[in-house]
C-alpha cells in the first residue's frame, strides 16, 4: 500500500482508496480527492508538512496526516 505521503515531487498518481473515518474522510472528499482522481505532487515542505498537489486543475495543500489517508498507485 502506497500513500500520497510517500510520493515524490513531480510524480503523478491515481487515487485507489481513501482511509479514515467520518469528518476526515469527508473533508478529503470535499477537496475533490475521490477514487480514480489523478494527482500530481508539486512540492513537499522541508519537514514534510504540508504536501502541495495539483488535483482537478487547482493547487491544494494537504497535511501529512491527511496524505497518509490517501492510498495511491
Amino acid at each position: 500500500m502506497k500513500t500520497l505521503r510517500e510520493v515524490r515531487p513531480g510524480q503523478s498518481v491515481q487515487v485507489i482508496r481513501l482511509h479514515g473515518a467520518g469528518p476526515v474522510r469527508r473533508r478529503i472528499m470535499d477537496m475533490g480527492i475521490t477514487k480514480g482522481t489523478e494527482l500530481t505532487v508539486r512540492k513537499v515542505a522541508p519537514l514534510g508538512d504540508p504536501v502541495e498537489i495539483t488535483v482537478r486543475g487547482y493547487e491544494l495543500s494537504v497535511r501529512k496526516a491527511d496524505a497518509d489517508c490517501i492510498e495511491v498507485e
